[in-house]
C-alpha cells in the first residue's frame, strides 16, 4: 500500500522542482518551451501536407500533356496541393515562351517555396538560443543572492549556501531541457525540409524533360 506514496507522479515531482526553482525565472524556460513548441508543431503539419508524391504527379502530368496539352497539364498542377506541384503550375504557365524560360521559372519559383518551407524555423532557433542563457541568468542571479546571504550572515554555513545554489542549479536544469526538447523537433523539420527540396529539384528536373519531349512529339 506504500506505492502510491512512493509514486508521487512524475508531474507532481515536475511541479514541486518549478516552484523550488522560483516559478519567476523558471516561466522563462517555460514560455519558450511553449512558443517553440506551437511553431514547431505548425511546421511540422505545415511540412507533412507540403509532401507530394513527385512520381504520381509526374505521371498524371505526362497523361494530361498527351491528352490535353499544357493547358490540360496546368489543370493537373492546379488541382493538386504543394510546392512541387505550384512549381510545375508556374513553369507550365511559361511554356509558351520556351523551355529556357521554364527552366528560369521553376529555379526562381523553386527559391521562394523554399523560403515559404523555412519559416518560422529561425523562431524555433532563437529559442534554443535564449532558454539555456535564460537559465544561465537565473542562475547566476541566484548565485549572487546566496553571496550576499554569507555576506550577511558573516560566515560561510552549508545549509545557508545550499539552499541558494540549488534553486540557482534548477532554473539551468530547466533551460537545458527545454533547449534538448526543442532541438530534436528542429533536427526533424530541417530534414524534412532537405528531403522535399531535393523531391522538388529533382521533379523540376523531370518536368523539363518532359516538356522538351512534348515539344519535340508535337
Amino acid at each position: 500500500y506504500d506505492l502510491p506514496e512512493e509514486e508521487e507522479t512524475f508531474t507532481q515531482q515536475v511541479k514541486e522542482k518549478f516552484i523550488e526553482g522560483d516559478p519567476g525565472f523558471m516561466a522563462l524556460p517555460l514560455i519558450c518551451l511553449i512558443l517553440g513548441l506551437a511553431i514547431a508543431i505548425e511546421r511540422i503539419i505545415t511540412l507533412n501536407l507540403s509532401t507530394t508524391n513527385t512520381r504520381k504527379l509526374l505521371a498524371a502530368v505526362e497523361d494530361a500533356l498527351e491528352s490535353g496539352g499544357v493547358e490540360g497539364a496546368k489543370e493537373v498542377t492546379k488541382s493538386t496541393r504543394g510546392p512541387v506541384a505550384s512549381i510545375f503550375t508556374q513553369g507550365l504557365m511559361r511554356m509558351s515562351e520556351g523551355i529556357e524560360m521554364v527552366e528560369k521559372s521553376v529555379i526562381a519559383y523553386g527559391s521562394v517555396e523554399m523560403g515559404r518551407l523555412e519559416r518560422g524555423l529561425v523562431w524555433i532557433s532563437l529559442f534554443i538560443s535564449l532558454a539555456p542563457m535564460l537559465g544561465f541568468m537565473g542562475t547566476v542571479i541566484g548565485m549572487i543572492g546566496a553571496f550576499d546571504s554569507i555576506q550577511a550572515a558573516g560566515d560561510i554555513s552549508p545549509s545557508l549556501v545550499a539552499g541558494g545554489i540549488k534553486v540557482a542549479l534548477l532554473t539551468t536544469v530547466a533551460g537545458l531541457i527545454v533547449a534538448i526538447i526543442l532541438q530534436l523537433f528542429y533536427n526533424y523539420c530541417v530534414s524534412k525540409i532537405d528531403s522535399i527540396v531535393n523531391s522538388m529539384e529533382d521533379a523540376s528536373i523531370s518536368l523539363v524533360d518532359l516538356l522538351v519531349k512534348h515539344n519535340l512529339s508535337k
